[in-house]
Parts: structure tokens; C-alpha cells; sequence
């Protein structure tokens, strides 16, 4: 229950956007790490291991870490955070993005510092009447510039291999897919096979009657149309 009235709009959300990682997505970036430390070791330049076991390290914390959910309040004088308050004053405009599935609420001081704000939002519900709330103090926009930060942090999130790319991945290693198998056709049941039509003979026809009178149609007939016989 809200007792205070200055305050506007409360939600609770996580401290910033996470995604459980299995164990699969960790032993990957561990054989990544590997792998660019042994061509790393390869050329000579074994000082640039340390940051990148050091990145292999902020990434492991912040995968197995949850974050702690904290109350983010909309009030009459600005944007209460983590216990930090950013008045109205301060903020210049605001917008939305996406990072790991969650929709993040990006504040925006004015120039020239422009300092960035992250809130993350939990629902399509609260993302509403925070934009209808926000709308009323400062400026929305739809399609924002980014800055190298952010392009930065949206590029790196495409990096990070979903749950689903991995699990497959490793999947298609341990069981290839089979190539087809030729098929065997049955010569009994081909179209070739059953337009051949067979003649049986009658029963009263022997084999030898067959003979002779195939021999017959053979002999050619003499002009005065009796038969000759070849000595």
C-alpha cells in the first residue's frame, strides 16, 4: 500500500536484466577463453590474458549472481531508484529498449553530460502507465540516438549465445545427421514388373506341339499352296 502521496506510480523490478545460464553456456566461454588465450600465447602477448579472463570472470559472476529486486517510485519531484532520487530538473528525455527478454526504461539527463539511467520493466502493464507517467514531465522518443555505450552493450548482447544455439550446437557434434539411405527398389512391385504380362499355355498344349508348330509358321508356302518338305 502507497501511504506516501507525493508518490505517483511504485513497481518492483530486478536491479538490472538477468538470464540463468546452464552449465553448457559457461563451459563454452571457458573453451572461448582458452581458445584466445593459446593463439594469444601464440603470437607473444601474454599481458592481454589477464582482461580476458578477467572479462571471463565479470561474466561468470554476473551469470550464476541474481540480482536483487529493488522499488523503483514515480513522484511529483522526479524518479526514486536504488535510493537515489533524479529530479525532473535533471532528465532531459526518455525511451525503451530490450536486452536479454526484459523491457529497460532508459533516462536521459541533459547535455553535456547526459548521464543514462537503467530500470528495468518488469511487464507490457507497468511499461504503460510509466510511459503515461513519464510522458506528462519529460520528452519520449520513439526512435532514439544512441550513443557509443549503448551500441557497444547492444552489440556484445548479440554475442551472447542463447540457451537454445548452444544446446544445439553440441547437439549436431555428438549426433550427425544420417544422409538417406539409397532406396531399394522391389522388382516384383516396379511398373516395369507389372506390365509385363505373362501367356500361360493352355493345359491341352505340350511343349513339343509348341515346337512343331512354331516350325510350321517358319516353313514359307510353295506357289501351288501345297507344303514342301526340306529334305
Amino acid at each position: 500500500m502507497n501511504n506516501n502521496p507525493q508518490n505517483i506510480f511504485t513497481w518492483q523490478a530486478p536491479l538490472r536484466p538477468f538470464i540463468k545460464r546452464s552449465s553448457t553456456v559457461i563451459r563454452f566461454y571457458i573453451a572461448l577463453a582458452v581458445l584466445v588465450s593459446v593463439i594469444l600465447a601464440f603470437f607473444g602477448d601474454r599481458i592481454i590474458l589477464i582482461p580476458v579472463w578477467a572479462l571471463l570472470f565479470i561474466f561468470y559472476v554476473f551469470t550464476v549472481t541474481p540480482p536483487q529486486e529493488i522499488t523503483n517510485k514515480i513522484s511529483r519531484f522526479g524518479i526514486v531508484t536504488s535510493g537515489n532520487t533524479i529530479r525532473w530538473e535533471d532528465l532531459s528525455h526518455f525511451f525503451f529498449t530490450q536486452r536479454f527478454g526484459y523491457d529497460i526504461l532508459v533516462l536521459v539527463t541533459h547535455a553535456p553530460y547526459l548521464h543514462h539511467f537503467y530500470l528495468v520493466i518488469p511487464n507490457e502493464e507497468v511499461k504503460k502507465i510509466v510511459a503515461e507517467s513519464l510522458s506528462s514531465h519529460i520528452l519520449f522518443q520513439e526512435h532514439p540516438q544512441k550513443t557509443l555505450t549503448d551500441k557497444l552493450i547492444e552489440w556484445f548482447s548479440h554475442l551472447v549465445p542463447t540457451e537454445e544455439f548452444v544446446t544445439n550446437s553440441v547437439s549436431e557434434q555428438k549426433h550427425p545427421p544420417l544422409s538417406p539411405s539409397p532406396q531399394v527398389v522391389d522388382p516384383i512391385a516396379s511398373p516395369l514388373h507389372q506390365s509385363l504380362q505373362y501367356t500361360q499355355l493352355p493345359p491341352s498344349l505340350t511343349q513339343s506341339d509348341l515346337g512343331q508348330q512354331g516350325y510350321q509358321e517358319s516353313q514359307p508356302e510353295s506357289p501351288d499352296g501345297s507344303d514342301r518338305a526340306i529334305l
